[in-house]
């Protein structure tokens, strides 16, 4: 096979721009001008006889070349970023994780202590989000997320599900004799509409919300901050407030639950293992398993 030698300018600057689809904010990011970001990706694109961008009036789009490309480049250049770090850092290994932020704080964080002391190779970098995440864009080696489990080009692993229950603080908790008088408060919710409707029918509750005021927020730990502070009702997963609960300062006034999803660890399906990897999923898959009920 003969080898051809590629510069790596060329294809540090093809897999920015493919990162952003645009060559200026490429340019901010590796520090130099638009023009030489352009001239070294025409270049690549010469050397390798192929079109990696078709150039649009306001941005870049990737032709199924540039596709097959840019997951291989990144899985190279994430290698050599995570040798690199192993120098610096005395034979420690980078991982770098963004979770949802009701899991970080609510089921991730308690434990951080016993992963590193078990692994303490790993240098963790946690990033949290609001369930909005792309892991090529930011460099994610591991993204925890809720939903369904279907994401385009991602490996998916189940972790927890999440039962969704109405949440409040304790004064308004006193005026909930029955399900359907959650409908005289304020309902505190996500952006997924159809949560509330799913809580009542399950509670039995026939009538709808209707014109119940609510409140929508993109993130649970907001929703709860809100109802701590005696603004509404929440729906929110309780495994994830345990703390909430145990002290009081949060009560969940009825035992009725709905699954509308489940916490997932995810990957890029083109992304390779690495040791720090490995060990973060095996302890996660662990601690996980060791906390689920025994079947009857």
């Amino acid at each position: 096979m003969v080898r051809r030698y590629l510069p790596l300018n060329a294809l540090r600057a093809f897999e920015a721009s493919a990162r952003h689809l645009s060559f200026t904010k490429a340019a901010i990011e590796l520090r130099v001008t638009q023009a030489a970001v352009s001239h070294q990706v025409k270049r690549l694109e010469a050397q390798l006889d192929a079109t990696l961008f078709i150039r649009l009036p306001r941005g870049l789009m990737l032709t199924s070349e540039g596709e097959a490309l840019l997951p291989v480049l990144q899985g190279s250049f994430d290698r050599i970023a995570t040798a690199l770090e192993r120098f610096k850092g005395g034979g420690r290994e980078v991982l770098t994780v963004g979770a949802v932020g009701t899991f970080a704080v609510g089921w991730l964080l308690p434990r951080l202590d016993a992963f590193r002391s078990r692994h303490p190779f790993v240098d963790l970098r946690l990033f949290t989000n609001n369930n909005r995440v792309d892991i090529a864009a930011e460099g994610l080696d591991y993204a925890i997320r809720f939903g369904q489990g279907a994401w385009h080009g991602i490996d998916a692993l189940p972790l927890l599900e999440a039962p969704l229950s109405v949440l409040c603080a304790p004064q308004i908790a006193r005026s909930l004799m029955k399900p359907e008088d959650v409908l005289a408060h304020r309902l505190l919710r996500s952006y997924r509409s159809d949560e509330w409707p799913q809580w009542l029918a399950a509670a039995g509750v026939r009538t709808g919300p209707g014109r119940t005021e609510s409140i929508v927020f993109d993130s649970s730990l907001a929703m709860i901050e809100a109802a701590l502070q005696g603004a509404g009702i929440a729906l929110a997963p309780p495994a994830m407030f345990a703390r909430h609960l145990a002290t009081g300062a949060l009560q969940q006034p009825f035992p009725v639950s709905v699954t509308t999803g489940r916490y997932w660890l995810t990957r890029l399906q083109s992304r390779s293992d690495t040791a720090a990897m490995a060990a973060f999923r095996n302890w996660l898959l662990a601690e996980i398993g060791a906390e689920r009920p025994a079947p009857a």
